[in-house]
């Protein structure tokens, strides 16, 4: 038997190697799986709750609307405005998704695909010794991270991110979540959300922005700071032609669209966040105030209300215009203080120094000027240059010239001193002679721009200010008028007597300058401006405007010595009519009428007026002795204007929360039958009168009509000439440290003030109806311009009388003091002394309107 053949070794070793491998490899993979898994369940126990993004209520900036819309003023600590992604376009979305995740509809949170490339670049980078290292992060892990995580770059925080991106996308749609990136994301200057960022870039809505708009947008994402529009312009055009190029790439938009926005400029123009919109910055500041104090700052700066105010933009224009006129007005009486400041080197560019002087921007038209040349009728001027968008100022050098026939006012106020008496006392120097006495090389001046009409005067007369538009069109040079910023101060309010609403407010020259409102912060004496609340008192307690009062001299023991009460000018009228004593502004009178009626009483009904809360039961308070504001004067004098029904002031109409939900409004009324869907018939909606009246409407009429005489006969008749119906009062307090108007035409209630803020005497004849008056005139002037005059409305019943306005008795219409009074359905004038009756038996009931004309008496009733 042959031997047998012997067997090859097996190589078991391989094999054992080979299943000691797999296995081993089985028992790594599945220990790293685990200790992975333990890392992200460990990750994942103090992770935020995902589900307050549901909840999501971003700071939202809060918005101020005039009454016609316009934007007033923002406030936010961070500037957004929320929309929903239902009004986003979807040029604006794409360009989004193109530049931060192009998967975004197909991933589930974290883009594989993205990451591995990310890592793959990254790894590169480092091999290469830096470089860009590009992240992964989709926009659902941005989300999470902006929401819910912080932004430190650690390897636990994108574990937790990547964990809640998955839990979101489980949570919420597609939409959601772009909603939540798109509203949240921040773009610099103080921008966030792409609303708010659309409207400060370009001062558009999203439906207004442009492909290469869009795209900017989208790339300031990776950091609004590295692509300024104006500092770094060159790389911001760069990352904004990449996410063109993405668009295109990913089929957003065609190759020839891509091409023309890349061939655009950037485009970006700021829009400015400031408050003098309007000249409104007294206005909107006091409307914020009152925010505050009802909402808090939390709810002010990011509850995103909405609030329609009852401002009217071309009435503010007026009241501020008005304003700065009759402050200018005084100024100039008062004589020239020098220049703001001087630029000592004038042989270089005065550009630049002249744009660092100091200067109030909220007094256009005025700009700022330095002198460059004096003769002896002219002086040349040097523009300050604007500065541009880019912070940088402009080129262009602008000049002009002034004269010396708009100068003459400008004569030097050498010395200002006040009396032990408290009179104000100043001296000037020579009137100016040329501009050299004036004016000198350097000088740093404000001026105003002027166009010059027929008939100058020299003085100053016939020269007109241009208007803007004037001003826009002009080819330099262009005639200025010299100015300075006024001393004195003041405010304005107007008032729709009927409602309450405050429709122009501007408390003093310049809101830059100084925030404190005169309108409604400060507490002056009203002096006579205050008598119609005691004359309306007396005709509501039995006297009647033919009532007589003794104007004589009168003292008054108090516990602070003999008080002798004077009128002002120092004379007396001996006995005087209520109509008369008001028209001539008669301070005994008004003493004795409150001696008779009690200072209780009269308190009582300041009360109610709302001047006062609490006015101290003095015979001085009469005479406007306490302190109060002008929007308390002005509401007082509302109740006069409109039949004697409480107002409340009020600067708001209504109050809109973040979704539109009305959650304030001034108007509190209730309308029976304005929520019935369809007609059937029906009476019309009915709409309650809820005001409370406050003095009978009979003696509103009549003191109305006592207070028109006052701008037909007494302190005011310089506004006669205006020619509009119009009632009101002077008010002009102890050596003329306050001077008033306040007053109204049928629908219209106005209130004027100016002083000095430290009180302190104005000067000889600087009254109410000198300073205050003029301020309210204007404003009047224009506000009814091209407008049909109403006349003032008298209640049904009252009864005509003509009497003569000194004795107070019954006339004929051949008496050349007779006029038509106003008298209550109970009431009727002293009879007849040495005047004949007329044969109708001394009165006639009219209608509710005032219609009759008369050549032979300027009456009481207009």
């Amino acid at each position: 038997m042959p031997p047998e053949t012997p067997k090859k070794p097996k190589k078991r070793w391989i094999w054992r190697f080979i299943g000691w491998s797999i296995t081993s490899g089985i028992i790594i993979t599945m220990a790293v799986l685990g200790a992975v898994s333990y890392y992200f369940w460990l990750m994942s126990q103090d992770l935020p709750d995902y589900e307050v993004l549901a909840r999501y209520e971003p700071e939202v900036m809060t918005r101020i609307h005039a009454n016609d819309g316009s934007l007033l003023a923002e406030y936010a600590k961070e500037r957004r405005i929320y929309v929903p992604i239902s009004a986003m376009p979807k040029l604006l979305v794409n360009a989004f998704i193109a530049s931060e995740d192009k998967n975004f509809y197909s991933h589930s949170g974290i883009d594989f695909t993205g990451l591995a490339r990310a890592v793959l670049i990254n790894v590169q980078s480092m091999i290469a010794g830096g470089g860009k290292r590009p992240g992964a992060s989709t926009i659902t892990q941005q989300v999470a991270k902006n929401f819910l995580l912080s932004n430190e770059q650690k390897l636990a925080r994108k574990v937790k991110e990547a964990i809640l991106a998955y839990r979101i996308e489980r949570a919420f749609t597609k939409e959601q979540i772009l909603e939540l990136y798109l509203n949240e994301i921040y773009f610099g200057l103080r921008s966030y959300g792409v609303a708010a960022t659309g409207l400060n870039y370009f001062g558009k809505s999203l439906d207004e922005l442009e492909l290469h708009e869009v795209a900017y947008m989208a790339g300031l994402i990776k950091g609004p700071g590295n692509y300024h529009p104006f500092r770094k312009t060159k790389k911001a055009i760069i990352r904004r032609n990449y996410v063109i190029g993405r668009m295109v790439k990913n089929g957003f938009v065609t190759e020839e669209e891509g091409k023309i926005a890349k061939a655009k400029p950037l485009g970006v123009s700021l829009r400015s966040f400031g408050v003098d919109s309007f000249e409104a910055g007294y206005f909107t500041e006091e409307v914020r105030r009152e925010l505050l104090a009802r909402y808090g700052e939390k709810k002010l700066y990011g509850g995103g209300l909405s609030v329609r105010t009852t401002l009217e933009p071309e009435m503010q224009r007026m009241a501020h215009k008005a304003l700065v006129k009759g402050l200018v007005g005084y100024d100039t009486r008062h004589g020239w203080r020098g220049a703001v400041t001087k630029i000592e080197d004038m042989s270089g560019d005065w550009g630049q120094p002249l744009a660092k002087a100091k200067y109030l921007s909220d007094v256009k038209p005025w700009e700022m000027a330095v002198v460059l040349s004096v003769s002896k009728n002219k002086a040349v001027i040097g523009l300050r240059p604007t500065k541009l968008k880019s912070r940088k100022l402009e080129q262009k050098r602008q000049q002009g010239y002034i004269t010396l026939k708009t100068s003459k006012w400008a004569k030097r106020l050498l010395k200002t001193r006040i009396t032990k008496k408290g009179k104000r006392v100043e001296s000037f120097g020579k009137k100016p002679g040329s501009m050299a006495s004036i004016l000198s090389v350097g000088d740093v001046v404000y001026v105003e721009p002027a166009k010059v009409a027929e008939g100058n005067d020299g003085n100053g007369g016939g020269v007109e200010v241009a208007s803007l538009d004037e001003i826009q069109k002009a080819t330099p040079p262009q005639e200025w008028i010299l100015r300075q910023i006024p001393k004195v101060s003041g405010g304005i309010i107007v008032m729709d007597p009927h409602t309450g609403r405050v429709l122009a407010l501007s408390g003093g020259f310049s809101f830059k300058m100084s925030q404190f409102n005169r309108a409604t912060q400060a507490y002056r004496q009203p002096g006579s401006s205050f008598k119609p609340f005691v004359y309306a008192t007396a005709l509501d307690n039995g006297y009647t405007p033919s009532s007589v009062v003794l104007d004589a001299a009168i003292v008054i023991e108090t516990p602070a010595g003999l008080w002798k009460p004077k009128n002002y000018g120092g004379k007396f009228a001996g006995p005087t009519t209520l109509r008369t004593g008001i028209e001539r502004s008669k301070n005994l009178m008004t003493v004795r009428l409150a001696q008779d009626l009690g200072m209780p009483l009269i308190s009582e009904y300041a009360r109610r007026f709302g001047a006062y809360d609490n006015l101290p039961k003095l015979l001085s308070m009469a005479l406007g002795a306490g302190e109060t504001t002008l929007m308390r004067m002005a509401s007082g004098y509302a109740i006069l204007a409109n039949g004697g029904k409480k107002v409340t002031p009020t600067l708001v109409d209504r109050i809109q929360d973040r979704y539109g939900r009305t959650v304030w409004r001034h108007d509190a009324r209730k309308c029976t039958g304005c929520d019935v869907k369809e007609w059937n018939y029906s009476h019309e909606p009915t709409l309650g009168d809820d005001r409370k009246q406050i003095i009978d409407p009979y003696t509103s009429a009549q003191i109305t009509s006592m207070m028109e005489g006052v701008v037909q006969r007494g302190t005011a008749r310089r506004m006669k000439k205006l020619g509009i119906p119009l009632a009101g009062k002077t008010g002009t307090t102890n050596n003329e440290k306050d001077a008033w108007f306040v007053g109204y035409s049928p629908d219209l209630v106005v209130g004027a003030f100016v002083g000095f803020d430290n009180p302190s005497p104005m000067g000889r004849g600087e009254t109410g109806g000198h300073v205050a008056g003029p301020v309210f005139a204007e404003f009047m002037k224009m506000a009814h311009k091209g407008k049909k005059s109403v006349p003032f409305r008298i209640p049904p019943g009252m009864k005509l009388i003509r009497i003569n306005r000194k004795t107070g008795a019954r006339t004929s219409r051949g008496d050349k003091y007779g006029i038509l009074e106003l008298f209550k359905p109970n009431e009727n004038p002293p009879e007849y002394d040495s005047y004949s009756q007329e044969s109708s038996g001394g009165y006639s009931t009219p209608s509710t309107s005032r219609n009759e004309e008369s050549s032979d008496f300027f009456g009481g009733v207009y």
